[in-house]
């Protein structure tokens, strides 16, 4: 006998984009969006980046969804909201992945007579910036480099930004961070410092201007998260109990990655189709298993 084939539409985080609060306390409501039987199963992503974990469960159907057709209310400008959403969860996740509390962060400006022409003169500065970092390391035998880097301006009328940059890196020592930037401006550095949710309220800080251009760049040595893929983690019926608040997601999901915290849970519906899509953020709580192989993976 054939194994049955299910079916998931990886667009999952544009299909569901209606908050659960927006249907207030209308339960009844819920369960009309939920109860559509050709949600056979849910299938879970677990992203693990450091000492964060998140979730993303979304439907699996028994028959092809086929191709998303456009919305009435789509537009570019959500795609564009969608895309630099995603783009920000990649830096997050990568800072997490790999930065702890024993590295750095640091803000590089410009001074009047030193501004760069255009993005690309920025882009030049921070590349003879990083050769420079590389040269210091090689002359003292260090460890090898690693960063992410955020270039910050606006071309919006009206709003003035002057160009900027935010580095973060596994290079620790601050004073020669500083000594190395050219730019004639300012350059402080921090420590960096994680909590509840890793590193991501720095990363969302230094992403506020971020569009879809090359405004970041990263080392290619950088440890990717670890992701996983189940679809018998998670049943359909305890995935609408927990989209329906009938259940506690924190006690769920705890039990589900032993070891790691439960920080909050977001659950979307959609307009166009049933099932809902959560997305749990969690952070590690038992630092003794680390680098253990886990039930889930």
């Amino acid at each position: 006998m054939s194994k049955k084939r299910y079916y998931a539409n990886e667009e999952y985080e544009e299909i569901y984009n209606i908050d659960s609060d927006a249907f207030g306390d209308n339960q009844q409501e819920r369960l009309e969006i939920l109860r559509n039987r050709s949600v056979s199963k849910y299938r879970v992503k677990t992203i693990r980046s450091g000492d964060m974990l998140e979730v993303e469960a979304y439907p699996l159907f028994d028959a092809p969804t086929g191709k998303r057709g456009k919305r009435k209310n789509s537009s570019t400008a959500a795609q564009q909201n969608l895309n630099n959403k995603n783009t920000k969860k990649r830096i997050v996740r990568l800072t997490n992945a790999n930065f702890t509390n024993d590295d750095v962060w640091s803000t590089l400006t410009y001074d009047n007579n030193n501004l760069p022409a255009d993005e690309e003169q920025a882009k030049k500065d921070m590349q003879n910036y990083l050769r420079r970092v590389k040269r210091h390391i090689k002359k003292h035998d260090l460890p090898e480099l690693k960063y992410i880097y955020v270039t910050e301006y606006s071309n919006t009328p009206g709003k003035k930004v002057r160009i900027h940059h935010h580095i973060i890196t596994n290079f620790r020592d601050r004073d020669t961070l500083e000594d190395l930037w050219h730019g004639g401006g300012r350059s402080h550095t921090r420590r960096l410092r994680a909590d509840d949710y890793g590193f991501e309220g720095l990363v969302r800080y230094i992403t506020k201007d971020v569009r879809e251009t090359k405004r970041y760049s990263v080392s290619r040595n950088l440890t990717k998260p670890k992701v996983t893929v189940a679809d018998s983690k998670l049943t359909r019926r305890r995935a609408h109990k927990i989209a329906t608040q009938e259940v506690d997601a924190q006690e769920i999901f705890e039990k589900m990655y032993e070891g790691y915290k439960f920080n909050d849970i977001d659950i979307k519906f959609s307009e166009w189709t049933s099932g809902a899509y959560l997305y749990v953020r969690m952070k590690r709580s038992d630092l003794s298993i680390r680098g253990r192989g886990r039930k889930d993976e």
